[in-house]
């Protein structure tokens, strides 16, 4: 239905711009050309014996004509015309040695009407003397005769062109929807049977990038759906194993018979887990709220080493606890960002330090400002991380193998560089096993 609205709209708007340029090129054109081959027929009616007869030879040729005298006597050879409507003073004019430009002046109609109107006031009149006697010729081409010689192949080439044209159509149309057609398939496949989806689509024009789009997104999102799954194992395993052990230390503290002894080392057991189910639900809803990335951030300016020496001022008693020094180096930076978001970057920094540390360890802590950037390090004398390690460290619950006998959840680094990257900086690491770890720290300048 829109090809066949389209194909009658785009006729009938080229047939009014067709019908404008004949009435405002053609159709002075036309009466030129036809006013000089009139001129000529006058000119060789001039000097023929037989008048009529050269006329009507003339007139099977492919013209009306139509012959008047002074005394009104008039003839027609040719077709006759349908309407012999030339007022009176036009035929003395033409007699006068005027010349007639009826097809130049005939009314503006529509291209039908009047190229094809068969009337006499349509033609063009010049005016011949024969015998000593003055006569106005008036001529038009005898579009009947020239049309029905051709008409009957003009009208099979039109219904041909409009049946080409409707069948060329449908078949583009045909293929643009096909894919289309295959892109909704697929869309509703991934509801029922997941993003294991084979889309045969190979194009190169917009649709065939719509389809590789398509597939890219079906690409990620069986990626992300793979680390949903991940991620929801993890944390069922990270909640239920603390979960486990508080219900059953819970259990043995029900018996009479435990000393004491055991007594204050299981509620030790159950407060370590309690705690443990603390963090994991801290991180778990600070993870959440960095996500998604595209909401606003609430950012401020304060001053990164003062945060940072509250920081230290904190944990200092487990970082002699621990029997380990700490020496740090500050210059005065401020920057413009979450405050609680960076203050938990640092304290997730220190933390691991501490606890990936060897005992007698080191922990060196600098914040210094460069041209358009402000750098942090961390740096620990502790057990170092290999090449492999290093690849995944920030990855949701990757916990390296020297790391598992530590209590953790492994979503700190984490949450560590999102928070970096929300904030537009980037963190990187360096470390070997047994001589410690640096992580550096670039956040943009104030």
């Amino acid at each position: 239905m829109a090809t066949l609205f389209i194909m009658i709209t785009s006729s009938f708007i080229g047939f009014f711009i067709a019908n404008a340029y004949y009435q405002n090129n053609l159709k002075p054109e036309n009466d030129t050309k036809n006013t000089e081959i009139a001129r000529r027929i006058a000119q060789y009616a001039e000097t023929q014996e037989n008048l009529d007869q050269y006329l009507k030879h003339t007139a099977s040729t492919g013209y009306q004509l139509y012959v008047v005298d002074r005394q009104g006597e008039s003839h027609s050879f040719g077709g006759s015309f349908n309407e012999k409507n030339l007022p009176s003073q036009t035929v003395v004019n033409v007699l006068n040695g005027n010349i007639y430009h009826g097809m130049r002046d005939f009314p503006k109609k529509t291209f039908v009407t009047g190229f094809f109107a068969n009337e006499l006031r349509n033609s063009v009149g010049v005016p011949f003397t024969h015998d000593n006697t003055q006569y106005a010729l008036f001529m038009r081409p005898n579009i009947k005769l020239l049309f029905n010689e051709i008409h009957i192949l003009l009208g099979w080439m039109g219904l041909a062109i409009f049946i080409l044209s409707l069948i060329a159509v449908l078949i583009w149309a045909a293929m643009i929807i096909r894919p289309v057609r295959q892109l909704s398939q697929a869309t509703n496949k991934v509801g029922e049977n997941g993003f294991d989806i084979h889309l045969d689509i190979h194009r190169k024009d917009e649709i065939g990038q719509l389809a590789q789009n398509f597939k890219d997104m079906i690409s990620r999102l069986g990626e992300l759906d793979k680390l949903r799954r991940t991620f929801v194992s993890n944390v069922s395993h990270d909640i239920q194993t603390p979960l486990l052990n508080i219900q059953g230390y819970s259990r043995l503290l029900e018996s009479n018979m435990l000393s004491e002894d055991d007594r204050y080392t299981y509620l030790k057991v159950i407060q370590e887990e309690a705690n443990r189910m603390s963090t994991l639900s801290k991180q778990l809803l600070t993870l959440s709220s960095l996500e998604p990335k595209g909401n606003t951030l609430r950012k401020e300016s304060f001053e990164v080493s003062r945060q940072l020496r509250s920081l230290i001022h904190r944990f200092h008693w487990l970082v002699n606890e621990n029997n380990l020094s700490l020496t740090y180096s500050f210059e005065d930076v401020w920057v413009k960002g979450n405050p609680e978001l960076l203050n938990t970057v640092w304290e997730n920094l220190l933390t691991n330090a501490i606890k990936y540390n060897k005992p007698g360890g080191s922990i060196d802590i600098t914040l210094k400002e460069a041209h358009d950037h402000i750098e942090i390090t961390f740096t620990d004398r502790g057990i170092g991380l290999g090449t492999k390690e290093k690849k995944q460290i920030f990855d949701r619950f990757y916990r390296a193998d020297l790391a598992r006998t530590k209590q953790g959840t492994g979503l700190g680094l984490s949450i560590v560089k999102e928070v970096i990257e929300l904030h537009g900086g980037q963190i990187s690491v360096n470390s070997r096993l047994e001589k410690g770890t640096t992580f550096k720290i670039f956040l943009p300048h104030l």
